[in-house]
């Protein structure tokens, strides 16, 4: 497993770029934390284990985030603060890569 690479899919940079640009227009959204973790996931630039295992926690923590009855999921004119934190770590395609590679180290 000492090859793994741990480089942000291709999907990845293009979620945590628009959960920027929504949290810049409507101030909300992530903690600075998110918000350093999209510019990682911006710039493709290699996470390590530790980030790997905060990324898969996270997600599974904010997942009940979707069933937002302020604002809304998925929007670019109204988006929910949740919305907006996903997006800064990788959107869907943040998730399933987690997932993925934290599935990958267990076995």
């Amino acid at each position: 497993m000492s090859q793994e690479s741990f480089k942000p899919s291709l999907r990845m940079p293009s979620a945590a770029r628009r959960g920027l640009r929504l949290r810049e227009r409507f101030d909300r959204g992530g903690t600075q934390v998110g918000v350093e973790r999209a510019h990682q996931l911006a710039d493709r630039r290699e996470l390590s284990v530790a980030d790997v295992k905060s990324m898969h926690s996270f997600f599974a923590r904010h997942a009940v985030d979707k069933d937002t009855k302020t604002h809304k999921w998925n929007s670019d004119s109204d988006p929910s603060a949740g919305f907006i934190a996903w997006l800064l770590w990788g959107g869907d395609a943040g998730k399933a890569w987690a997932d993925r590679k934290v599935k990958a180290l267990e076995s």
